[in-house]
């Protein structure tokens, strides 16, 4: 991994530039939140990733795209443990390599992923999905019957209004539409405290109305996270992207804003098309 300077400890005691407190024992100070080292993961000779390497910014969001077997969702599965890279680093700030850690101690160090179809508690109310998501060690029978902190509380009732869900905090969870759906399970994540969102084409299936909500929840919280979104409605990437990652092939095809990834050549060939 390249060495890109900095002193120890400031960001990581200060939160400075992004307004929170950053996790004990994450080094971020050199304000990389995601460092990926030519990583490799082949499937009986088949390579899904091909020497990968990017990095994602502390408090930054991030749009990956790609073709079908780009290697999207085999990044994230490398990143969250679930799969291991023949070669190649993976690194969490600058200390921590995801490639020496499990799904739970990655989960724990601050990594949370959505997958594309909402995982919720479907017979719970939306209050009691994001009890049950409070990062701390209660188990699910004291969540449920448990005091909350006034902490705890006030935490929910700003996910709440962060996932515009306040005004169904008590309806049950199975009750609610697609997009808010998957917005509690967003919200969900954001009660874990993660220092990274993973977001597996999160507007997938919604109106566009609901895809609308889903970008303006998005930009809500970036800078407070770090956020990496696979996604292939483009209309929906152009709202809320800054930087996009093109990966083809197991490798990044190219990189950049909105306007230079529509005129790339080599982009167009082989995802956006004429």
């Amino acid at each position: 991994m390249k060495d890109v300077g900095g002193t120890p400890g400031k960001a990581e005691e200060t939160g400075e530039g992004y307004g929170h407190v950053l996790q004990p024992g994450l080094d971020t100070t050199h304000g990389v939140m995601l460092y990926l080292d030519e990583v490799t993961v082949s499937f009986d000779g088949f390579r899904a990733l091909n020497k990968l390497s990017l990095s994602v910014d502390v408090g930054e969001l991030r749009v990956i795209i790609g073709p079908n077997g780009a290697g999207k969702t085999t990044m994230m599965d490398v990143i969250t443990g679930k799969t291991r890279p023949d070669t190649g680093t993976v690194f969490f700030g600058q200390t921590m390599d995801l490639t020496k850690m499990n799904e739970p101690e990655i989960a724990q160090a601050g990594i949370g992923r959505k997958f594309q179809k909402p995982t919720i508690f479907a017979h719970h109310t939306v209050f009691e999905n994001l009890d049950l998501a409070i990062k701390n060690d209660r188990g699910i029978w004291a969540a449920l019957f448990g005091k909350l902190t006034g902490e705890q509380r006030d935490r929910i009732d700003e996910i709440l209004e962060t996932i515009q869900l306040t005004s169904l905090m008590k309806s049950r969870a199975g009750l609610l539409s697609h997009g808010q759906k998957q917005w509690l399970e967003i919200g969900m994540l954001l009660a874990q405290e993660p220092k990274l969102l993973l977001l597996d084409e999160p507007v997938a299936g919604m109106t566009d109305h609901e895809t609308a909500r889903t970008a303006e929840l998005l930009k809500s919280i970036e800078g407070k996270h770090s956020i990496v979104v696979v996604e292939h409605d483009m209309e929906f990437v152009d709202t809320i992207a800054h930087k996009i990652t093109v990966l083809h092939e197991g490798s990044v095809l190219a990189e950049g804003p909105m306007e230079s990834i529509q005129n790339n050549e080599k982009v167009i060939e082989v995802y956006l098309g004429r």
